[in-house]
């Protein structure tokens, strides 16, 4: 099933591909003939899953979208308190590359304008044989997970033109926020800005910040969560210089853009956002940049006020249903059906909150099913918070599984998301426990696999499984012993305590067994047409170990105790031949009672 997040996405990418405003950077003239055209989305989740569409792979240099890198490495190498005397956190309302140093003091409002950007170049360290600017590189490769290069053309263009940010460099070297030589450290903000990544990479640096500075890819824990927290609250108010304030009240995610094309765009905890489009608007950032990040926002409720809460996995388990049988006693030739088809039904179970992040894992899961499984049970039980976008993805898996001819289950105690899931799409079937919704999934197998086998609603004493080692001829003659006895819905036929009251074949209709628990009673298993009752009460002290109700019209041919009685005196060798059948078959359900239970026991 293909995931409707990458369909979201696709579809947005042919929206806005219809943009055609803004024009490519031409104050660096490499970069002037860049293809407008051009337009990738990359989301990438904390796990380091990327959904792509478009131009993901095309190679642009980073430019401005550098200055948090660099800005994370210098805070590592001297320490908050000395980052923070040179480059102040204040938004400064003017664009990237205004000279607006502090009154007196001659500090840079903040990393993200040129003037901070080059000052915190020049507080990077070299270390024994890693220069400067290597240092610089490898940590954009390290946040990347791959081995990052300068575009010499471009670099080459920028220091030939670069005068307003060498002009900057020595207005910071007169305020010793610079404190050696601002020519070497003006050339390494310029390869800094050359540096060519390409939309995958800048999701993967993006997530790597969502996801507390470690690389979900790699592993490698680049920056502290310290310096990555800074690095966030600097560009969510700064990142987007003069157009700040309308990009966190539209947006409301750390972002930063470059004139190269590229938009980085972080929601801590839950995804990174990269897109690349040429085109850029009076800001200096991308257009087709804004919109998608407006847009995803909105569509997927990221603005950091909807999505508070980290967005881990909310997958608990995910199974087939061979592993949690329902507990009704099938047939042999439809136990033999449930065996080789089970696993095409899977129960996943979801726990904690269903934000964008966590259904995003949900769809995944469901995405990467074997193309062979035909039903899918969402375990809803454990779930708290639900976003509306939850809700829209959720419609999105139901229809598409539809259109496959495959089908979507729920189980939801409480109800609540059932009934507006259903609002918002065509009714599913909804259970309230995992035991009823397993049976469900059984019986849409056997019906599909099963030919004439499934699920028959009438099965004659003659034909009962549980008789199969018999002859003819001991059937014929057991069935002359029996009574014949009918129930309504809801009757209790058998209760907790009582004796031993013979064996009860299942002629038509469906029974539950039940036990005491301290909240209530808890169902054992439902048993319909074909199926047999009562017996086990002999191992245990003779006495009905669960209440069993008739669940509509019940049909029951019965053999007594008194009956039973009599045959072990009058035929022993048919009463011995009963109970080895009996018994047989009281095995293979004590086989599904024991691999239920083993799944309570885990939950």
């Amino acid at each position: 099933m293909e995931s409707p997040i990458q369909t979201y996405l696709e579809q947005i990418h042919a929206e806005i591909s219809n943009l055609k405003d803004g024009k490519p950077s031409s104050a660096i003239p490499a970069l002037a003939n860049a293809d407008p055209d051009k337009f990738g989305i990359c989301l990438a989740t904390v796990d380091g899953y990327v959904y792509e569409v478009g131009d993901t792979r095309e190679e642009f240099t980073i430019q401005s979208i550098s200055k948090p890198f660099t800005y994370g490495l210098a805070l590592a190498d001297r320490g908050m308190e000395d980052v923070d005397r040179r480059i102040d956190v204040e938004p400064s309302g003017d664009a990237f590359n205004e000279i607006s140093l502090g009154e007196g003091t001659g500090r840079p409002s903040n990393p993200m304008i040129n003037a901070g950007a080059i000052t915190a170049t020049g507080l990077v360290k070299s270390s024994g044989r890693n220069s400067r600017f290597k240092r610089i590189l490898d940590i954009h490769s390290d946040f990347a997970g791959r081995d990052l290069s300068v575009n010499e053309r471009v670099y080459k263009s920028e220091f030939k033109h670069g005068y307003r940010n060498r002009a900057l460099a020595y207005l910071l070297r007169s305020f010793n926020m610079i404190e050696k030589d601002p020519d070497s450290v003006v050339e390494d903000y310029f390869r800094q800005c050359s540096v060519n990544i390409n939309c995958h990479d800048l999701s993967i640096m993006a997530a790597s910040l969502a996801n507390g500075g470690e690389n979900p890819v790699s592993g490698d824990q680049v920056l502290d969560i310290s310096e990555v927290e800074r690095i966030l609250s600097v560009m969510i108010t700064c990142g987007m210089y003069d157009d700040a304030g309308a990009w966190v009240a539209n947006v409301g995610m750390p972002a930063k853009s470059g004139v190269g094309g590229g938009t980085l765009a972080v929601l801590p905890g839950q995804v990174g956002l990269a897109v690349y489009s040429p085109p850029l608007d009076e800001h200096g950032s991308s257009v087709r940049g804004i919109a998608t990040c407006e847009r995803l926002s909105k569509d997927m409720e990221l603005h950091f006020v909807r999505a508070g809460r980290t967005g881990r996995s909310v997958i608990r388990a995910s199974y087939d249903i061979t592993r949690v049988p329902s507990g009704i006693r099938r047939t042999d030739e439809a136990a033999d059906i449930l065996e080789q088809h089970g696993h095409r039904a899977t129960v996943i179970e979801l726990h904690g909150d269903l934000l964008f992040a966590g259904t995003e894992s949900m769809v995944r899961e469901i995405s990467n099913l074997a193309s062979d499984v035909e039903l899918v049970i969402l375990d809803l039980r454990r779930v708290d918070e639900v976003a509306d976008v939850s809700l829209r993805m959720l419609g999105e898996v139901r229809r598409t599984l539809s259109e496959s001819g495959d089908k979507l289950a729920l189980i939801d105690g409480e109800g609540t998301l059932a009934e507006t899931f259903h609002d918002l799409d065509r009714e599913v079937p909804t259970f309230v426990t995992r035991s009823t919704a397993v049976e469900w999934a059984e019986n849409e197998l056997i019906s599909r696999y099963g030919e004439d086998l499934s699920l028959p609603s009438v099965v004659s004493f003659a034909d009962s499984p549980a008789l199969e080692p018999l002859s003819s001829g001991d059937v014929e003659q057991l069935e002359s012993m029996l009574q014949s006895k009918e129930y309504d819905d809801g009757d209790v036929i058998r209760r907790v305590g009582q004796r031993f009251g013979g064996v009860h074949f299942i002629v038509s209709g469906k029974v539950t067994s039940t036990v005491p628990a301290p909240e209530g009673r808890v169902k054992l298993t439902t048993l319909g047409a074909g199926m047999t009752f009562g017996e086990l009460a002999l191992g245990t002290d003779n006495r009905q170990e669960t209440t069993v109700k008739a669940v509509g019209p019940v049909k029951l041919m019965v053999l007594s105790a008194d009956d039973i009685e009599r045959l072990e005196s009058e035929h022993p060798r048919l009463a011995i031949a009963l109970w080895k059948a009996l018994t047989r078959d009281a095995y293979t359900r004590v086989d599904q009672y024991m691999r239920e239970t083993a799944v309570r026991i885990r939950d």
